[in-house]
């Protein structure tokens, strides 16, 4: 859960200045209308006019081929150019329903996420923030385009949030203290990130070069013979030697140790017995 508050209240709601303090609309920064433009297109889109001919295009079609050719090439290959192409149509006829690459990408994510099946509000928190683990790792699993993003700057997007009040939800009336729910759930969102980002990138690199991890470490197997000395990696050998690295790292372990982790954490706050409360 990263932080997407606002950083001020709105001009003349909750703040001392009256509204007529807002700026006259020339002094406005360029950014603040595109800020504008793409919550418009996020949170109310334009609908089809049902006079005139029927539009040959819609902004769900648009938007679908765009995510087809990222899942195809990466996010870096997306174009307008190159989504015309796809859908058999001129560059110039996008731009009748996005105004450009950047608010198609918010528009690609929110459709990512329309697909995140939300914990029931009555779960218990534990099986409410696994499903919620589980439910992002499977999205990311099916876009991994989305794993090269900044999640620091999701767009403020109607499915986005919806995941967002989710995670949030599923420990909010745990007594744990609210910035502490949030931590936890920016810790699952990190582990469940960087596992799937891990997770895609082996795929991505196997499929290129045609070798899989136990291919590409045989490989390099020579090493521990010829290089690796136990006495300088003392722990690595003592790691290695009781089987450690055999399993790898499993989602479905790593995931119930840090539940079980929470677990704790909660028990020691119902009991006023928290050590994190040092940290406070």
């Amino acid at each position: 859960m990263t932080d997407r508050r606002p950083t001020s209240a709105p001009t003349g709601q909750g703040t001392s200045e009256p509204a007529s303090a807002c700026p006259p609309p020339e002094a406005v920064p360029r950014s603040t209308a595109e800020v504008a433009r793409r919550l418009a297109l996020l949170w109310d889109p334009p609908t089809p006019s049902p006079l005139g001919r029927r539009a040959r295009l819609s902004l769900t079609a648009v938007v679908d081929a765009a995510i087809g050719l990222v899942q195809e090439s990466g996010l870096e290959a997306l174009s307008m150019r190159g989504v015309a192409a796809r859908l058999g149509v001129g560059a110039m006829s996008l731009y009748t329903y996005v105004p450009g690459r950047t608010e198609l990408v918010d528009l690609m994510i929110d459709r990512a996420y329309e697909a995140f099946e939300l914990p029931d509000p009555e779960a218990d928190w534990r099986p409410a923030l696994e499903q919620y683990a589980r439910q992002l790792h499977a999205l990311l699993g099916r876009h991994p385009w989305m794993l090269t993003l900044n999640r620091t700057r999701l767009p403020l997007a109607p499915h986005v949030l919806d995941a967002d009040e989710a995670g949030l939800r599923t420990l909010i009336d745990t007594g744990l203290p609210e910035h502490r729910v949030v931590e936890v759930v920016e810790l699952v969102n990190g582990l469940v990130w960087g596992l799937a980002s891990t997770a895609a990138r082996e795929a991505a690199e196997s499929s290129e070069t045609g070798q899989g991890y136990g291919e590409y470490w045989q490989e390099w197997s020579g090493f521990w013979v010829t290089y690796f000395d136990v006495e300088r990696y003392p722990t690595m050998t003592r790691v290695y030697q009781a089987g450690a690295f055999d399993d790898g790292v499993d989602f479905d372990r790593v995931l119930g140790r840090l539940l079980d982790s929470v677990e704790n954490t909660i028990d020691q706050y119902s009991t006023g017995a928290s050590p994190a409360s040092r940290h406070d």
